[in-house]
């Protein structure tokens, strides 16, 4: 006897009508990830600023590297 796989396909939902978003939810949408870059930016530049000579030292090629 064979078996049957009890796991049926995925199927994909697809919505019954499209999804439309206004410009106004696309502007908030990307404020809030211009904002969101501006902290990971921002975070990055206070660890330059505490040790930016250990990081330029991660680059210097040493004899033959």
């Amino acid at each position: 006897m064979s078996q049957k796989s009890k796991h049926s396909p995925k199927r994909e939902e697809t919505p019954s009508e499209p999804v439309e978003e206004s410009a106004e939810g696309a502007t908030e949408r990307a404020k809030k990830v211009r904002e969101e870059a501006d902290d990971i930016l921002d975070k990055i530049d206070e660890v330059l600023e505490k040790n930016a000579s250990g990081f330029v030292k991660s680059f210097i090629q040493k004899g033959g590297e």
